[in-house]
This record gives C-alpha cells, structure tokens and sequence, in this order.
C-alpha cells in the first residue's frame, strides 16, 4: 500500500461521502444514508451500506465492466472500494484511487492491497492498462469542457492500447414534456451538467459538478480525442456502459 497522496484529498470535515463509508465500516448500520442535493431536483439519499456489495449483488452492468478489465487497473473514485475488491478476489491486478482520505482508510481496513489517495488530475505514478470509472464515475469530469480535457489528460496514465471503462446515463428523459417533446433551452448550458452537493449527518460537502453525457455526444468527443468507442450495454433510462481504446498511431 502507497501513503503517498496525489494533489490534495479531502479532509474529513468536507467530506460527507467518506466519514459516511468510514461510519458504516464502523457501525454497520444499514440505515445510514448520505443525503444528495442538486440544482436540478428534489434531493435523494445514497444508502452506504449500497456502497459495501459483494459482486453477486452487482447489477449486470458494472459486472460487464469488471469482466472488461485487463492488465493492470485502477480503479477511479473507488469509494468503500467494493469493484475493487471483486476484481482483487479475480486475481487481478487492481489499484483503487479516491479523493476522500477517510474512504481510503476505510479500503485499506477492507483488505484492498493497493490503495492511492488524491486528485485523478494530479496523479503522475506508473501507468495503467484500464482506468475503470463506474457508478457514473466519468461524472467527476463536470462538464463536457471538462469531458474534452480528461479524455486527453487520461493518455498520460494509460498503457498503449490501454482503454477507458466507465458508465453513463443521457438524462433527457427528465425534460419530457405529457406530449412527448423535450423542454430543453438550447441556449442554455448542457443538459447533462448538473450541480451537487452532499451531507452527511451534520457534515456539509462544496458544491460540485457533474456530467451526465448521451452516448453520441461521447462518441463525438472520444473521436476527436483518438478514442475507439465501444458500446457494452444499454440499460434501462439511457443507462450504459462503453470501453474507449486508445487508437493505435
């Protein structure tokens, strides 16, 4: 296991999502839930104890991801580090990387063997074959400004050939109209960028944005970026899953 922290990580005080794994590692207490606001609707809970399934409790999706895992991986955003730990117990060769310092304990405590804590953006270690981003992971870019910028960025820490495994959701859906037509300003910012903030008992998280991309915009980016998109499933409500390769030069 490595201590050392890439960029910055968040204390426990500003982190609602991490002293919320790191109280359900403690209590086991299945009620625990962090609360979810955003700019866009009513709020909603994450039940932490969702956050601790075993891989026979995975939906089929992020298990046809943790099947397109290859080489040596890291896991981003890996939270209490559950993927993780199901392709650790695959024998494979796993990294889990999370902001949240509290979360990283709370993995080390869980058995994950390799563990980094920092910022994605700020990581400058030895490269990977697959960067594995689920539950939306590829939210964390924020913006489709931010999408552009990551997709580039994610060459420096990738293998050649190596690819991208993440899921995302077009949220369109949420704009339709009893008609059938979509009330969208076009005027306006991207539909998908959403604004959020979490608490967690009386600890309050900063705002921040996330990215909910349809698939072809993504296609559309991972092309000009120099990915190979593939198409892994498709869901209920948008909800899919794509592996983008690096093209061979």
């Amino acid at each position: 296991m490595t201590e050392k922290v890439f960029g910055k990580a968040l204390a426990p005080e500003n982190d609602p999502m991490g002293s919320g794994i790191a109280s359900y590692y403690d209590s086991k207490d299945d009620e625990l839930c962090v609360k979810v606001y955003s700019d866009f609707s009513e709020p909603d809970d994450i039940p932490v104890p969702l956050l601790f399934r075993e891989e026979n409790d995975m939906p089929e999706i992020e298990v046809l991801a943790l099947d397109q895992c290859n080489g040596k991986i890291l896991d981003v955003g890996a939270g209490a580090g559950s993927h993780a730990m199901a392709l650790q117990k695959r024998g494979k060769d796993v990294t889990a990387m999370d902001i949240s310092l509290k979360a990283v304990e709370t993995m080390k405590k869980r058995g994950v063997k390799n563990v980094i804590a920092g910022d994605i953006y700020q990581y400058t270690g030895p490269k990977f074959d697959t960067l594995l981003m689920l539950m939306n992971g590829i939210g964390l870019v924020g913006t489709l400004d931010g999408l552009a910028e990551f997709l580039v960025k994610a060459k420096d820490y990738l293998n050649p050939g190596g690819q991208l495994v993440f899921d995302s959701s077009d949220i369109i859906h949420l704009f339709e109209d009893e008609d059938g037509s979509y009330l969208i300003d076009l005027t306006a910012e991207y539909y998908g960028q959403i604004q959020y903030w979490m608490e967690f008992k009386d600890i309050k998280g900063a705002e921040f944005d996330w990215l909910y991309v349809s698939y072809p915009v993504l296609e559309e980016y991972s092309a000009t970026a120099g990915y190979d998109i593939k198409l892994l499933y498709v869901g209920e409500l948008n909800h899919y899953l794509v592996s983008l390769s690096l093209k061979n030069d």
